[in-house]
């Protein structure tokens, strides 16, 4: 599978601190190229400023992209967040052509009737990092401002980018990626699909309408569950009691989609889910939501390639809820049955409901499917692309 996370880093959570991503290769025969034209499109109906931030290819420092084209590299003069030293925004009335140079752990953020607040900040190391908005704290200047965003990154292999929702659901983005070898879209979330999140999570009761934000009595933003961890503590651990009772009397098969790996058999011995060599505790809610600590934490200079292959299948059968009713993951997986537990997670089935194609990144291991010409995740990716072209839509 083509990996957002393996491509773009990890959910990037509370952005105080840098994202970043490993460049990996791709089963492509060329180079792509030095750099790309990037379409900017502004449909929502307001006055947009869009940011292209991410990290150097050739640099490897953060980075931001002129409207002109050319980079501009902050630099922090010490370890306290500071106001950037120019202003990297492109104005995006209609439409807007940037050319764009390799870059890995990015993003185009999009805004409307307003600017969005960077800062910078010196590491231990020296190098700056960027603070991105956060969308945690209303304390943050960028909280109440209809901001959203998705994620590139080109590299020497390809193009690939995503909408992602697995930190939140904002004004509506969606992709068109022209290459040598055809063309890709991704509709994305359509005009009132934010709202439409919002009162389902509503209509959904408890807790979930906690993940609903606004500011000036408007939606805003819906937030993954991930960032509420204490409104759903023990929601997932009785459905995990009952997959660890199950398992402890049947085998589950997990297949690594991988021809060096096959299918590995697991069963569960005492409280550990046991793969050959990889045993897995219990996951609790948080650890299901962000996919990346307890068992599912994701340490890839460190973890065998067993559990770097077993981790995303079985984070993405918890989140969808399909542990009890299917015991080959993900091969037996069926889109039909997902999210269809009460215990299971309603912010990924309310998102994925709302999207025209039903695809987009949900939560972090979204791109596993049972094929791979399946996709769930709404990415594009090409190793010869030749433009990519993001527009805003209306948020209502």
């Amino acid at each position: 599978m083509v990996s957002r996370r393996r491509f773009l880093g990890y959910s990037a959570a509370a952005l105080t601190s840098p994202f970043w991503a490993q460049a990996i290769s791709a089963p492509f025969a060329s180079a792509a190229p030095e750099s790309l034209k990037f379409v900017l499109k502004n449909d929502s109906g307001s006055p947009a400023n869009a940011y292209i931030a991410g990290f150097s290819g050739a640099e490897g420092k953060a980075v931001f992209i002129r409207p002109d084209g050319t980079s501009y590299f902050p630099e922090a003069g010490g370890p306290e967040p500071q106001p950037l030293g120019e202003d990297p925004s492109i104005p995006v009335d209609g439409t807007v052509e940037v050319t764009v140079p390799r870059m890995y752990g990015s993003r185009v953020y999009f805004v409307t009737n307003d600017k969005l607040d960077f800062q910078a900040v010196q590491g231990a190391d020296g190098t700056t990092s960027i603070v991105h908005p956060n969308f945690v704290s209303d304390s943050d200047s960028n909280f109440g401002k209809d901001w959203t965003f998705a994620e590139f990154t080109l590299n020497e292999q390809q193009l690939y980018a995503n909408i992602s929702y697995v930190d939140f659901v904002a004004a509506p983005v969606s992709l068109h990626l022209k290459a040598a070898s055809g063309e890709q879209n991704v509709p994305g979330m359509p005009t009132g699909g934010l709202d439409s999140v919002a009162q389902g999570l509503r209509d959904q009761g408890g807790n979930w309408s906690n993940l609903v934000q606004e500011a000036n009595g408007r939606v805003v933003r819906v937030l993954s569950p991930m960032h509420r961890g204490d409104d759903f503590a023990g929601y997932y651990e009785p459905y995990v009691d009952e997959v660890y009772s199950k398992y402890a009397a049947e085998p589950l098969f997990v297949d690594t989609q991988r021809d060096d790996l096959g299918v590995l058999e697991g069963r569960v011995e005492g409280n550990e889910l046991v793969f050959g060599g990889e045993r897995f505790a219990k996951p609790s809610t948080i650890d299901i939501f962000s996919c990346n600590s307890g068992p599912f934490a994701n340490n890839p200079g460190s973890d065998s390639q067993e559990r770097l292959a077993i981790v995303p299948r079985l984070a993405a059968a918890f989140n969808r809820s399909t542990m009890l009713i299917n015991n080959e993951q993900p091969h037996g997986e069926d889109p039909a049955t997902f999210y269809q537990h009460d215990v299971t997670s309603h912010y990924a089935r309310v998102v994925h409901e709302n999207l025209p194609d039903g695809k987009g990144y949900a939560f972090a291991y979204d791109d596993v499917s049972s094929n791979a010409g399946e996709d769930h995740s709404g990415k594009v990716n090409a190793g010869e692309p030749e433009v990519f072209t993001l527009t805003l839509g209306a948020a209502r």
